[in-house]
């Protein structure tokens, strides 16, 4: 547990290891077990990978300082999540919507002009699979989980009030009864039922076509698909990687708010104003049960490659669908464990600044 927990919770630290039982794990080892889930409901919530990280930070140092009061008429499960909710709540309080591209404008042409990005604040952030998706389980329940972390669902979720967000995440994502979320959210039953319906109607309508796609697990067919997009994005190929593309396909740049429709527009700007992105290398990652890379575009002859955009790719029926490059390096490339650069000689650096 890091340093702000445990100075947080030095008060009541004791008397919580105490009331935790002999032979038990300690109340540190309890809290832990739940970070992963508490985290991909908070990322749900907020639509941030860094404020679900922190929402949930801020609920391990809350549930630290009150165990001493406890009683125990809830599971701790059941307590953590009113907490997590309580914190998303105040967040949402002073936070605007956040979006990706398409809900902001219309897709433009290649020749459109560079946009001024906009702050970080405004975007649906990826999240990294681990840290927001327990591994194991029922595959039902790990399809369930993967679909409702996609970009598309999650942007989606950010239409709904805050706590219509919370009652559509508990009832339908995590299978809670409607007894557990009125009483979670100190409400009653016919208020979730209501809540959940008029959610369930502002998401299809703000969803769209996309409600029906879902992420399917990863079998050869897209493992081939992949290791063609890699090949020819590396080589630069734009007949090759346009003919992997769904005739649909969109591409985005948070933090810029263009975003392209189509292959004619998307070719145009790998070939216009994305040109730089020749000679580029790729680290695989999975990004919101999705494949995703790391991209990074040369330094210069003999220099080696640097931190471009993390790339999250969408595929639906044996093509790409969507290509969503996040700009934000500095803070999503640690996050997902990527490196600072790569060398000369192809091999991923470990120090910041060597391969720059």
């Amino acid at each position: 547990m890091s340093d702000l927990v445990a100075s947080a919770a030095a008060g009541g630290a004791a008397a919580a290891r105490a009331e935790a039982g002999t032979g038990e794990p300690d109340l540190e080892h309890r809290l832990e077990r739940y970070r992963v889930e508490l985290t991909g409901y908070c990322y749900r919530m907020l639509g941030s990978s860094f404020d679900a990280e922190d929402a949930v930070q801020e609920t391990m140092v809350r549930a630290w300082k009150s165990y001493d009061r406890f009683e125990g008429r809830a599971s701790m499960r059941t307590w953590l999540y009113r907490i997590a909710t309580n914190v998303c709540l105040d967040t949402l309080k002073s936070s605007g919507r956040r979006a990706r591209p398409m809900d902001l404008s219309s897709p433009v042409s290649a020749s459109s002009p560079l946009p001024e990005p906009l702050p970080e604040s405004t975007w649906v952030e990826p999240a990294p699979d681990g840290r927001v998706l327990e591994s194991g389980g029922d595959p039902a329940d790990v399809a369930v989980a993967r679909d409702s972390v996609r970009l598309a669902f999650v942007a989606a979720l950010q239409h709904l009030p805050p706590r219509q967000r919370a009652v559509l995440i508990l009832r339908e994502v995590l299978a809670w009864k409607a007894s557990e979320v009125a009483e979670l959210l100190g409400t009653s039953v016919p208020s979730v039922n209501s809540a959940l319906q008029r959610a369930r109607a502002t998401l299809a309508a703000s969803s769209g076509e996309d409600s029906a796609e879902t992420v399917k697990p990863m079998d050869e067919e897209q493992r081939e698909l992949l290791a063609r997009y890699v090949d020819a994005f590396q080589r630069y190929d734009l007949d090759a990687l346009t003919s992997l593309l769904h005739e649909d396909a969109t591409m985005t740049m948070p933090p810029y708010p263009l975003w392209l429709r189509g292959h004619a527009d998307i070719r145009g700007w790998l070939t216009g104003p994305g040109l730089e992105c020749r000679d580029s290398r790729l680290l695989p990652v999975v990004a919101n049960g999705m494949p995703a890379f790391g991209q990074y575009r040369s330094a210069g002859e003999g220099a080696g490659w640097k931190p471009w955009a993390l790339q999250v790719i969408e595929i639906t029926d044996g093509r790409i669908t969507g290509l969503n490059s996040f700009l934000d390096t500095p803070h999503l490339f640690p996050l997902f464990g990527l490196p600072p650069g790569i060398g000369p000689d192809g091999t991923p650096v470990a120090e910041e600044g060597a391969g720059s």
